[in-house]
């Protein structure tokens, strides 16, 4: 699904004569047979950090790149497993009412007050955030956008 919704993404952009990199991604939250996408209100992500309260799911994003103007498509996707640390109903109110979640797969933010409840990853953490950005960077570097090696510091 987040290959399908990426590519969905990066085929949208216009054809175009100059030559550029169009990156799209998309991110899901799966625990057992259960996708999250990102809550349709409060209700939805207090049921969603219920499901994975106490538990370990799985984030996959896919990261389409679509190179122009020759038309090409590179896709991708980064599996990442994440164990929440057991919530009790109040804080499962607490942090759905931060609305911090209501924007993001699964309605939490890793990279916010979110952390408080991650026991655990397995895998990239910038993938969990929804960007893995050690699967941009060589296609970047190929793409001639980045120096081939980091610069150094003077």
């Amino acid at each position: 699904m987040a290959q399908r919704l990426a590519l969905i993404k990066a085929k949208a952009l216009p054809p175009s004569g100059s030559p550029s990199l169009a990156i799209a991604a998309d991110t899901v939250v799966a625990i057992r047979d259960v996708v999250l996408g990102k809550p349709r209100d409060l209700q939805d992500a207090r049921r969603m950090l219920r499901l994975l309260a106490g538990r370990t799911h799985d984030v996959i994003t896919a990261v389409a790149l679509r190179v122009l103007p020759e038309d090409t498509i590179t896709c991708e996707r980064s599996v990442s497993h994440v164990t929440f640390a057991p919530m009790t109903s109040e804080e499962i109110d607490w942090y759905a009412g931060t609305g911090e979640g209501m924007d993001k797969a699964g309605a939490y933010a890793l990279q916010g007050i979110g952390a408080l409840f991650i026991q655990s990853i397995e895998g990239s953490y910038t993938n969990v955030i929804g960007l893995p950005l050690e699967r941009l960077y060589p296609h970047l570097r190929r793409s001639g956008l980045l120096p081939p090696s980091p610069p150094r510091g003077s």
